[in-house]
């Protein structure tokens, strides 16, 4: 048995030999292995900076120290910051980057939250001015801490304002974390014509009209309310509510029309008078011209007669005896032809003093100033002194002016002869 594993151990041995030679006259080719490459790597010569955040963002309370790098030697280099914002500074030497934010910088309002600041960098060889590089990056604050934005118009809570008057105002606001976007206006009772605010800045604007306050408004004034609402981005609102209290005025506008043609009223009527007193005047003029011819007849036939009297023709003096009986004939028909007028006269007169009186009356009832505040009573006074003129001279016909100007009826009747006939004398 042991002889039988001997020999295959050997036999096993044989085969093996055998297969290892034949398998090395096979593969005859040999096996070259490449080796890498390396190639040479180009010097960096562009001045670049190699550690720039494009996009800075910084809390209000933090401070911040930023090493900027470039790929050459610093130390032969110059560093300098274009439109910096308040605060942040840069070593001219070594790059080095610094900022500290305080709230005094936000509260004065020379920073803002939420504001892209783009700050311009740049750095410059000493010696080689032409070897340069700019560039710029962004910061923006922000801030943990939220301060309400305010609406803030520039008039106080409570504001009285009389009918006729503009009302005025600006609405301005207090930005704080986040600026007032939109307002909204409500009133409290309906206005036409006003001026609606939306923005901040804006003006509201509406002229109030005479007819606002009604009469059945107690103390004769109307209360409303007008709020403005202000929102921002993130919605959070302010409310600011304005109390407007509109007393009741007098529309002057229309009150100086209605003066004015009471005035107008009055001196149409007074021409009327005039003309109607020259008419009179007139008249009188007439029948006392006639009666005055017949006295002078009378009297130079009683004269004549008186004359002829003394004559020593027989004839003559009968002729002289026959004149005065003439002179007193004539009497009769003097007033038979031109009997006196004393009712055109005193009418004449009464004309003439009415006119006086409304003339005066005018005179001291003129308005005062740009806006009278007795106007109201001025008319009324106007008024009551036409009506009592018009009674006193219900009686005395009105005529028209006839076709003469305002300036001839005056000069008529502020001749010297009409003055010194119909003024008073003392008895």
């Amino acid at each position: 048995m042991a002889l039988i594993r001997s020999r295959n151990y050997w036999l096993s041995l044989f085969v093996l030999v055998l297969f290892s030679v034949s398998v090395k006259a096979q593969d005859t080719t040999v096996v070259k292995h490449t080796t890498d490459t390396v190639l040479p790597v180009a010097p960096d010569t562009s001045l670049r900076i190699i550690n720039l955040n494009p996009y800075i963002t910084l809390h209000v309370d933090s401070a911040m120290t930023y090493n900027l790098d470039i790929n050459k030697d610093s130390s032969r280099y110059f560093w300098f910051l274009k439109n910096a914002p308040v605060g942040l500074r840069i070593n001219k030497d070594d790059g080095v980057l610094s900022f500290k934010a305080e709230k005094s910088y936000f509260l004065s309002g020379r920073l803002k939250y939420d504001q892209e600041y783009k700050v311009y960098l740049g750095v410059q060889n000493l010696a080689n001015p032409s070897e340069r590089v700019d560039t710029s990056f962004s910061l923006v604050f922000y801030n943990t801490e939220i301060v309400y934005s305010q609406v803030k118009p520039s008039v106080s809570n409570v504001l009285y304002i009389d009918e006729g008057d503009t009302l005025n105002f600006k609405v301005q606001c207090e930005t704080g974390s986040f600026p007032i976007e939109s307002i909204t206006t409500l009133v409290s009772t309906p206005l036409r014509n006003y001026n609606n605010v939306t923005k901040c800045n804006e003006a509201f604007v509406w002229p109030i009209p005479y007819d606002f306050v009604k009469e059945t408004d107690s103390a004769k004034m109307r209360v409303f309310t007008i709020s403005f609402i202000g929102a921002d981005k993130f919605f959070n609102r302010d409310t600011a509510t304005i109390r407007v209290i509109v007393r009741d005025a007098l529309n002057y506008p229309f009150r100086q029309n209605e003066y004015d043609k009471t005035v107008s009223e009055v001196n149409r009527y007074i021409l009327q008078l005039k003309y109607t007193f020259r008419e009179l005047d007139k008249s009188v003029k007439g029948t006392k011209n006639t009666r005055s011819t017949f006295d002078v007849a009378s009297g130079t036939s009683a004269l004549t007669g008186t004359a002829l009297a003394t004559s020593t023709s027989p004839g003559t003096q009968n002729v002289g005896k026959i004149l005065p009986s003439v002179g007193v004939a004539l009497v009769p028909v003097k007033e038979a032809v031109s009997p006196t007028k004393t009712y055109e006269q005193n009418s004449a007169s009464t004309v003439r003093a009415c006119i006086k009186r409304l003339e005066y009356n005018l005179s001291d009832n003129m308005l005062i100033g740009e806006k009278d505040p007795d106007i109201l009573s001025k008319i009324a006074k106007i008024r009551a002194e036409l009506k009592a003129v018009q009674v006193q001279l219900v009686d005395v016909p009105m005529v028209d002016t006839g076709g003469l100007s305002e300036e001839e009826l005056n000069q008529y009747f502020n001749s010297p002869k009409v003055n010194k006939k119909y003024k008073l004398t003392k008895k």
